[in-house]
């Protein structure tokens, strides 16, 4: 199974943001059922993390309640992350 890949990130405040690219090798998608689906990999440092040149896949996706989940990987060819109810949320995150 390919990971899906975090097609954009226009979260300015994260230390892996890039103008608007991830730099973060994987992120995971964290929250609680009925709340948002968060980019819990958002770090709101000064500093600026990450790898030079990467692919950004998801890693891990603890929401089964996402129409994308199964057995807690993402099936979606790529996510968004952006502001939604919190400052890094993962845009693509559909309800079952």
């Amino acid at each position: 199974m390919e990971l899906p890949t975090v097609s954009e990130c226009s979260v300015e405040g994260c230390s892996y943001n890039d103008h608007s690219h991830c730099h973060a090798a994987a992120v995971t998608i964290g929250g609680v059922a009925g709340g948002d689906a968060q980019c819990a990999t958002f770090i709101p440092l000064g500093v600026k993390g990450g790898l030079d040149k990467v692919i950004t896949h998801v890693g891990a996706c603890q929401r089964q309640d996402c129409t994308h989940n199964s057995h807690l990987e993402c099936t979606a060819a790529s996510v968004r992350v952006g502001a939604g109810h919190d400052i890094a949320d993962c845009l693509t995150f559909a309800p079952a």
